[in-house]
Order: C-alpha cells, then structure tokens, then sequence
C-alpha cells in the first residue's frame, strides 16, 4: 500500500484583499490608490477580446479594483472555488469563498484538501507577476504598490498561524531590472525567497531573455545571490495561446502549455544558466508532458549546428543538461508527463492545486493525486518526491522549517 503525504502546492492564488492598498499607501494618493467600488457589470468577448462594461442598469453587482486610470473588474474564474458553475461573470467579495482571500479560512480549506503548505501568486489587480503596475504611467506610484503587496504577501498573508504553511512569494518592477534587483533582496531580507516574473518580458514590451545587453542580468544575479526562486507561471506574458479570433477557450486551455514551452526554450538557449548556474527556475501550470521532446529536439539542434550564430545554440553544454536541479515543471493532473518521468526527471516534477481557480483540484485534490499515482504506477519514493521532497528542495523550504 502506498500513502499520499499531506502536499506540497507550488501554486495557489490569493484574492487580493479590498484594504490591501489603502492601508499602506501613503495619504497623498487618496483617490488614486488601488481601492475597490462596488458597480454593475457585464462582460462579453469580442474577437476573442474579453470586455467588460461598468454601470450597466441589466449588469450583474461586481467589486471593481479603481487604480489610477485603471477599472478592472472581479471575475469569478479567478475565486471559483466552491462554484459549480465556472463561467466567466461578475462577482464581489460577498459571494466568493472566504477562503479565497482569508488567511484563517485559506488554512481551512488547506486541510480540508489535504494539503499542508501553499504558495500563492497574485491573483486579480497586479496579475501573475505585476504586470498592472507595469503598465501604469506613475512609476513612483506603481513602486509602492508593489513594495505594498510585497510586505502584505511577507507581513500579513504568510505570518501568524500561515507561517510555515503560506510560504510568500513576491513580485518585482518589471519596467527597471536594477529596481528588481533591489526588491528581490529587499523581500530576501524579510523573509521571502521565491519571486513571481513574466514567463516572455518581450510580450510586455521589455527586453526577451535573448537581449544581447543582458538586460535581465541583476535580477538574475540578485535571486542567484538570495538562492531566490523565479517562478513563471502561465499568462504572465499577458497573452495565451490560441489558433484563431473564434476559437473557442477551450482551445487555448488545451494549448496553454506552449507558453510554458517557449520560455523553457528562451531561459536555457540564453545562456542564462551559463552566467547563473546556480540560478532556480519553477514553471507553473505548465505541465511537463511536452518536455523529453522538447529538450530532446533542443539537443539534437545544439549538437548539428553547434554555435552557429543565429541558426544554432551558443551554450557550453547540451540544453537539457542545464535542467536538473535548476528548473523544475509543475502538473496538477498530467498522467502522461509521470509517465515519462524518467525523461523529464522526476526530481524536476511538482504538484499543485491551483485553488480558487476554475482548473483547481479542490476540493479533491487527494483523489486526484490518488489517480495520478495509479495510472503512473509510482512507487512511495516517488510519490513522496512528487508531493513535497521536490518542493522542499527547489524551493528550499528548511528556512520555514519544513524538512520532509
């Protein structure tokens, strides 16, 4: 018989809570500061362009987020824990599960669910990795919001009884790598070691990874020097994959994967391993299913064309050399990336659930892991792996406290 340990989630979300901003802020941004009013709202995809409409008289109520410019409403994909119905409509805090934005809450949901430690990522005002901030014109403004979120996530979110158990994750000013640099050891100091980034910066309209200036280089080097973890999670380069204008979501769910399979290509054909080797890099909800092909083909392209300027792969060594130990896929339910195990590495493998999002596992998430561990025929080093060592290890969680 074999036993599923109490997991390990490498990737949650956290509803923003409505006073985040307010509290922290200096009072010279009154009005401008990120707040939230409760307004009509109805929503409707254009093109495949997501719109929504505020005031309007049929609209269902919606919590707004009111930053500066900025009017982004509350929708229920992104708290759709305890629904039954996922779709894309208005919602307000009201209606949404405590759990979704309430630390007390949030740890009861963990142990109902069979999980013992999450770490969470932004969820609907900054985005995956602060691309709100990034995009706001007052970049003195856009600093202190996300040096506010940084201290809730490390102060408030993952303190009290969620230490230990809510381990932060924080984010960075995408708009100024050395400013990134700086948060990344300022949060160090404080406690938090794992950061949230844009899986493709060049999609924001930042330098790629390819940039000959190396322009990522003091982030990558500050989170080497803290042993920081960059996590890149799917949709931080705010676009999705799709085939065409009316193809339905489904279509870009099923191929969201390749967002995480270009930048896995991006990050080790850089070189950025060669500079920072013993830099950390966790993909989220990505999957790992695609990858022995992908490296494999990356290989096989470095060993015919060798270093040959813009054909080629100018790196030392082959590309899926660099994985081990320094790049880790994530999978919430992915029977065939376990299957294949042995080619990704099943070192490399994580869990997650996902909670509150709509592809989350929750409330069975240890049925689902049952099912995994069945269909893959792990054995209980395996599955101990799989559930918490990977995670222990990547991310170096002994500095909360968690060994095994």
């Amino acid at each position: 018989m074999v036993e599923i340990p109490k997991i390990i989630s490498v990737d949650d979300h956290v509803v923003e809570p409505p006073d985040l901003w307010m509290s922290r802020l200096p009072s010279r941004y009154a009005g401008r500061t990120p707040h939230i009013v409760r307004d009509r709202a109805k929503f409707s995809y254009l093109g495949g362009v997501f719109r929504a409409e505020r005031g309007t008289p049929d609209g269902a109520w919606c919590d707004w987020w009111i930053y500066d410019d900025l009017e982004y409403p509350f929708p229920r994909v992104s708290a759709a824990a305890g629904f039954s119905d996922m779709s894309n409509v208005p919602t307000t805090f009201d209606e949404v599960r405590p759990g979704t934005w309430k630390q007390k809450e949030r740890l009861q949901d963990m142990d109902a669910n069979h999980t013992d430690v999450s770490i969470c990522f932004p969820n609907i005002l900054p985005r995956f990795c602060g691309q709100t901030f990034y995009e706001r014109k007052d970049k003195e403004l856009a600093l202190l919001c996300v040096q506010a979120y940084n201290d809730w996530m490390i102060d408030e979110w993952c303190a009290g009884d969620g230490k230990g158990r809510l381990i932060p994750l924080t984010i960075v000013p995408l708009w100024d790598a050395e400013l990134a640099a700086r948060e990344v050891r300022r949060c160090a100091r404080k406690g938090s070691f794992a950061v949230s980034f844009s899986e493709n910066p060049f999609h924001l309209g930042l330098p790629s990874f390819h940039d000959p200036r190396r322009h990522w280089d003091p982030f990558f080097r500050a989170c080497e020097e803290t042993e920081t973890v960059v996590n890149m999670h799917i949709g931080s380069s705010s676009r999705m994959p799709s085939t065409s204008s009316d193809a339905p979501n489904a279509v870009s769910s099923a191929l969201s994967f390749s967002n995480t399979m270009g930048s896995l290509l991006d990050v080790l054909i850089s070189g950025v391993f060669d500079r920072f080797p013993s830099l950390r890099i966790a993909y989220s909800e990505g999957q790992v299913g695609w990858m022995p092909f992908v490296l494999e083909r990356a290989d096989k392209i470095w060993l015919k064309r060798g270093r040959k300027g813009g054909t080629g792969i100018d790196l030392e060594h082959p590309p899926s050399s660099y994985v081990p130990g320094r790049i880790w896929g994530c999978i919430f339910d992915d029977s065939t990336g376990l299957l294949l195990r042995d080619r990704v590495g099943m070192a490399q493998i994580t869990f997650e659930v996902d909670y509150p999002h709509s592809d989350s596992t929750f409330p069975n998430t240890l049925e689902t892991a049952s099912r995994l561990v069945e269909e893959a025929g792990l054995d209980q080093r395996e599955i101990d792996m799989l559930f918490r060592e990977n995670a222990i290890r990547a991310y170096g969680l002994e500095r909360f406290g968690i060994t095994s």
